[in-house]
């Protein structure tokens, strides 16, 4: 597994501030005695290794899906994963998740318009083999996606006194 440290949460900061800022810019940010090339070196081990991905966050909106549904299922315990395998291949949906509690398969939906929605979940997924019940919640104000998700302050903290902790010690 990698082991994230104080330098990957900072370049992992300054990547979400600009995804395509370039490796001098990070190494010149963070100062010390870091290197553009080591810079470039941990992104691509971070890429490597799952911890980030580097891409464009498409905005819906732009492309006139202006209207956000979440859908919850209840399914079949036997369907579950083939019914979340099933509706993920649409390419109106952003977001398919197994749950566990009240509902079995959690989704995001995006569409032009809430009769787009409407005829999704009642002729599509509605119909899928396995599916119960489908619940609808329209989605008029998202405060957070999780493009903007950062690591809590206490892992950061942690990070820090890790570092802290070595000093001294030949590290």
């Amino acid at each position: 597994m990698y082991e994230n440290d104080e330098t990957d949460l900072k370049i992992v900061e300054l990547l979400m501030e600009d995804g395509r800022m370039a490796a001098a810019e990070i190494a010149r940010r963070i100062g010390g005695n870091l290197s553009e090339r080591v810079v470039r070196y941990r992104i691509e081990r971070m890429v490597a290794e799952r911890v980030i991905q580097i891409r464009p966050v498409v905005n819906p909106k732009s492309f006139g899906y202006t209207t956000v549904a979440d859908v919850f299922l209840e399914v079949e315990s036997d369907s579950i994963q083939e019914v979340a395998h099933k509706v993920a291949e649409f390419e109106c949906v952003s977001y398919v998740a197994c749950s566990i509690g009240e509902m079995d398969v959690s989704v995001q939906v995006y569409a032009r318009d809430t009769n787009e929605i409407y005829n999704f979940v009642t002729e599509v997924i509605g119909k899928i083999p396995g599916v119960r019940k489908t619940t609808t919640s329209i989605v008029p104000v998202v405060l957070k996606d999780v493009y903007e998700w950062r690591v809590p302050a206490e892992v950061a903290a942690s990070l820090g006194n890790a570092k802290n902790n070595t000093k001294g010690r030949g590290e």
